[in-house]
Order: structure tokens, then C-alpha cells, then sequence
């Protein structure tokens, strides 16, 4: 009982103590001044990109310099004035460059004459790392189910709301993306996040991926690690335009 008594009487000691020398906090106490904020010029609009970017589509130049079809030659698709359109049984377009973690700006457009239904109408997709695919789709009065939508993260995330413009209109996606990073057996140790603004409209908040994209299929059962990836342009067989890409790495 006296040692316990005396352990009391240490610590007492110890927190009077303490409080005396703890220095009175001030504002500069808690506020960072170097390193300094890096500076970029933003554009003039939302749309335009900021200093910092690299344009993957905007000109000729930037078109034959920068994207492939998928095996790795020029690609096939139609272009011309800065606007790329699906040339339907082309295949894919790519970037030469791979990416991780990004903001990524695109405007795309589905074609103003409406032909077919649900998942024949604009189809098209953007693929993240290549393979994680936030849907295109012409969604302007034309239901189709709710994961495979525009806005979609596919066959995984419906977006919060049909923000669709009418067929023939350009459309923007403004996405954040964070890649995944991997356990040493290959599973993930943080899962894949996207968030989507489609036409400013939020439409996936920060949503964790399952895996990558499956037509058919379990997206956790086709996980393998990887590192950085290629923005891939999908073509199927519509001939959904696009156009103003470029892209910031975080």
C-alpha cells in the first residue's frame, strides 16, 4: 500500500510538472510555410487545361503523339479537328503514356442520330489503369440497367443521377482516380477509388472498385497486381466521339 501510495505521489509530481513547462500554444504553432504551395496557371475555364496538364487529345500533333490502337500501331479511329470518333471494328485507343493516381478531364459526345436501345445507343467506356471502366453511354430517355448506365463505374457502381444530355450534344467527365496498391500475395491492400462529375454533376462520391471490369463475372476474382496503366477508349462499334482529354498526375 506505501509503494502504491509513493507511485501516486511520483506521478502527481510528474503531471504538475509537466504542466508547468508545456510553452503556451500560439497561431505559428500549428501553421506550415515551407515547402510553399506549387504554382500552376488554371484554365480559363473548368473545361480548359491547367498548366500542369498533359493533353492527350486537342490536336493533330497530340493524337498521333500520344494514343495507339491496341496493338500498339496508329490508331484507326476517325479524326479531325481535334475531335476523335469510334471507326467501328477498329478496336481500342490507348494512351502511350501510363498513369496511376490522376484527374482526368474528357468530353464526348453520342452520335445525334439515335439508333437502337438500352446498351446499343452511344456505347462507348473509358478504362482506368486499362482496365476499371467508367461507362459512356447515350442515357437521354433510354433505360438500360442501372450499373451499366453513363456514369456508371461498370457493372459495379449506378451513378447518384442520370445527368445525360441529348444525343448529339458534348458531354464532360471530370474523374479522380486513386490506383490500387497490392499485398505481397497479390490481393489488394487499398482497393482502386473513383469519383466522377459528369456534366458538373456528382455522380460517383469516392467509390471503392471490387475489381476490375467484368462483362460476365466476379470483379474480385480477375484481381492481379499491377502498376500504372494506360487510359484506354473503347469501341463498340458506335461511333461515339471525343474530344479536349487531358490529364493531371497526383
Amino acid at each position: 500500500m506505501k509503494k502504491l501510495l509513493n507511485l501516486f505521489l511520483v506521478l502527481i509530481c510528474f503531471v504538475s510538472f509537466a504542466q508547468e513547462e508545456m510553452p503556451k500554444m500560439v497561431p505559428g504553432m500549428t501553421e506550415i510555410w515551407d515547402p510553399e504551395v506549387t504554382i500552376i496557371t488554371p484554365g480559363e475555364t473548368p473545361s480548359d487545361a491547367p498548366s500542369d496538364a498533359i493533353v492527350l487529345l486537342g490536336t493533330e500533333k497530340a493524337f498521333g503523339y500520344e494514343w495507339t490502337n491496341g496493338e500498339g500501331q496508329e490508331p484507326e479511329w476517325d479524326f479531325e479537328n481535334g475531335v476523335a470518333t469510334v471507326k467501328r471494328g477498329t478496336g481500342i485507343i490507348k494512351t502511350k503514356r501510363s498513369f496511376k493516381d490522376f484527374q482526368l478531364h474528357l468530353e464526348w459526345r453520342t452520335p445525334a442520330e439515335v439508333v437502337s436501345e438500352s446498351q446499343g445507343r452511344g456505347n462507348s467506356g473509358v478504362f482506368l489503369q486499362g482496365i476499371y471502366e467508367v461507362q459512356v453511354l447515350d442515357n437521354y430517355n433510354n433505360r438500360t440497367y442501372r450499373n451499366g448506365q453513363a456514369g456508371s463505374v461498370y457493372k459495379q457502381h449506378p451513378p447518384l443521377v442520370n445527368a445525360c444530355k441529348a444525343p448529339g450534344v458534348w458531354q464532360t467527365y471530370d474523374i479522380i482516380y486513386t490506383a490500387p496498391r497490392f499485398n505481397d500475395d497479390g490481393t489488394y491492400f487499398t482497393k482502386p477509388r473513383i469519383t466522377v462529375i459528369h456534366n458538373g454533376v456528382l455522380v460517383q462520391n469516392n467509390v471503392e472498385v471490387r475489381g476490375p471490369t467484368e462483362y460476365i463475372g466476379i470483379p474480385e476474382y480477375s484481381v492481379k497486381p499491377h502498376g500504372a496503366g494506360p487510359i484506354k477508349l473503347q469501341d463498340h462499334g458506335n461511333p461515339v466521339s471525343y474530344r479536349n482529354i487531358w490529364i493531371r498526375e497526383l
